[in-house]
């Protein structure tokens, strides 16, 4: 028996090793991708070849299962070749790397990808021909290999991609014939080739020419429908025009529609200003890299100067095809025109193009909290105690009116201070709706793919992927932690210290230990109230919590913050934080591998309390 039981301790030893040193093959994959591409020094510097895990690096989006899902990396100058090694990516759903010097040919591994739902390579200088182990990516929807220098025929495998929506494979030396049934895609375009289609063939080269594909000449019909469409719209203009003109009082509301080649849908966005692609393209000088301020899970945002010498910042967004790309542009564009607050990122404008859709912002002069608290360059002045604390409340105040003036609520689903801006007079103003839900009244949570930073996410929507307003305030309550220390909400060089990764549990420890002054920022040089530091680590645990009930509302972390309401919640927090601790110190207690063993060991404490 004794012989048995050491075996098996010798396995779990043996498993428990080896899921620390063993390389995750996801990781291998990406940083072989990373190397191919001739990533230069600073470009995707956290993609670290020592870390198991690649859910924290940039650019990439796991599921709830530390699956990556996602790889995006548009715009960024890379001149090397593709890995096959990216194959082994089982789990892939987005892959995005278009507008950069990519050269070489499509590995024939990408066929690998049997969850592939967006390939994106356009605008890069790949050859060779388009491999047929693609016709394999059966969830496949979005192919779009334009601007290449691919040749050779359109493979006849491309024909079983049952769920392809969009094919895009103009500009580039393709010859001979396409396959029939790629005709039938919802949207496509084979224009830029040596193919079988245009006006002297059976088909269009793409799908915004003709959608009927039927014959050019206009019937008698058509022209006498046309003139008479012609006719009513200028009878309603002019009835319009008399009727405005003998109006005293009225209002003007912009009608923004888009350009030409997409959907013709109007969209009304209240005062928000329009831009011309060329005018941003003018302010961000093309769009340089030095302009660069931040990168999201949805593209980067650029520094501009418009013409009058105003200064804004430029979202431009990628992936804007795949489902949450789109979805993201229309989400952000309409929970702004609703919520207006001074602790709120105002947004001024938008642009949109067949293929890029960019919303203006005006710019944050003093950048992030984050910056502010852990970027800053030697001369800068350090983040003051007093500003934290106006930029704690002011935070708080702007997640309130999302979560309880905006009908519908807004949940924004990614609280971090990288997200909490600080304009000219370091007031917070809480930006990046990205990620933000817009949720009806009547209903507490939403069932939806996890969105949002690790070490921010509440357990629950890490969980079931259900978030509510407690999810924000979880993130709030770490973002009022990151205010008070300083330090990343997960930071992996703790645990040479032998301290928790994570920097709730970190706090934890030390506020058990009554050890207020190790958790303070070291950068303050002791200039703070440690009574209002007490109060700040009070109301971020009690925003923290476990259960999402247990947590207070926006509105009440306003009023604790004000110094209304703490001493009571925190005197209940206690209690319950003393009970659970004694359980879980009887429960260890009674953790004895005597009770199993001959040898009757002493109880072994696997881990500190958390």
């Amino acid at each position: 028996m004794s012989l048995e039981m050491e075996l098996v301790f010798a396995v779990l030893i043996l498993a428990c090793l080896c899921s620390f040193v063993l390389s995750d093959s996801q990781g291998d994959a990406l940083n072989a991708l990373k190397s191919s591409l001739n990533a230069s020094g600073n470009q995707l510097k956290d993609w670290n070849p020592n870390q198991v895990n690649p859910c924290t690096w940039s650019n990439v989006n796991c599921d709830p299962n530390n699956n990556v899902i996602s790889v995006s990396l548009p715009n960024m100058g890379f001149n090397g070749t593709l890995s096959p090694k990216v194959g082994a990516l089982k789990t892939l759903k987005v892959l995005s790397l278009q507008g950069n010097e990519i050269t070489g040919e499509i590995p024939k591994e990408f066929g690998n990808l049997a969850n592939l739902a967006n390939l994106n390579l356009e605008n890069n200088q790949l050859n060779g021909g388009i491999p047929s182990s693609l016709g394999d990516l059966k969830k496949l929807q979005f192919l779009i290999l334009s601007g290449n220098n691919l040749s050779g025929t359109i493979p006849e495998s491309l024909s079983s991609l049952q769920s392809l929506i969009t094919l895009q494979l103009d500009s580039n030396d393709f010859t001979g014939q396409i396959p029939e049934k790629l005709f039938q895609v919802v949207k496509y375009n084979f224009s830029g080739n040596h193919l079988n289609c245009g006006l002297n063939f059976s088909h269009l080269c793409a799908t915004d020419m003709d959608e009927s594909g039927s014959s050019h000449k206009p019937s008698t019909g058509t022209i006498v429908g046309i003139a008479g469409g012609l006719i009513f719209i200028l009878c309603i203009g002019f009835l319009l025009y008399f009727i405005c003109k003998n109006r005293r009082k009225g209002y003007k509301r912009e009608v923004f529609v888009d350009v030409a080649g997409e959907v013709d849908r109007r969209i009304a966005f209240g005062q928000l200003k329009r831009f011309a692609w060329r005018e941003l393209q003018l302010a961000t000088d093309n769009f340089s890299e030095k302009n660069v301020l931040g990168q999201g899970g949805f593209g980067k945002v650029y520094k501009g100067v418009l013409s009058d010498n105003t200064k804004i910042a430029v979202k431009r967004l990628t992936d804007y095809e795949s489902p949450g790309g789109d979805a993201a542009f229309q989400r952000e564009v309409e929970m702004i025109s609703v919520a207006v607050h001074r602790n709120l990122l105002r947004l001024i404008g938008f642009c949109t193009t067949p293929t890029e859709r960019l919303l203006v912002y005006p710019f944050m002069q003093n950048l992030s909290v984050a910056y502010q608290l852990r970027e800053i360059k030697p001369g800068e002045p350090v983040l003051d105690w007093p500003t934290r604390k106006r930029v704690a409340l002011g935070t708080a105040r702007g997640l309130e009116y999302l979560h309880e003036h905006c009908n519908p609520k807004i949940i924004h689903r990614d609280v971090k201070a990288a997200n909490v801006l600080l304009d000219e007079d370091f007031e917070a103003v809480v930006g990046d709706f990205g990620l933000a839900k817009l949720v009806d009244a009547r209903k507490t949570n939403v069932t939806t793919q996890v969105r949002g930073t690790m070490g921010h996410i509440a357990p629950e929507y890490l969980s079931t992927g259900k978030s509510s307003e407690r999810t924000d305030v979880f993130g709030y309550g770490i973002m009022l932690l990151e205010l008070v220390t300083g330090q990343r909400a997960i930071d992996f060089s703790r645990l040479e210290e032998e301290d928790d990764v994570l920097l709730l549990d970190h706090v934890k420890k030390l506020e058990r230990e009554k050890r207020l002054d190790a958790i303070v920022d070291r950068n303050l040089n002791k200039n703070y109230d440690l009574q209002e530091v007490e109060m700040m680590i009070q109301v971020a645990l009690l925003c923290t919590q476990q259960s999402p009930e247990d947590r207070p509302a926006m509105s009440e972390v306003v009023r604790m913050l004000e110094g209304e309401g703490l001493a009571e919640r925190w005197e209940e927090w206690q209690n319950v934080e003393v009970t659970r601790r004694q359980e879980y110190e009887r429960i260890q207690r009674r953790f004895d591998w005597g009770e199993d063993s001959v040898y009757n060991q002493d109880a072994i404490e696997l881990s500190g309390g958390r």
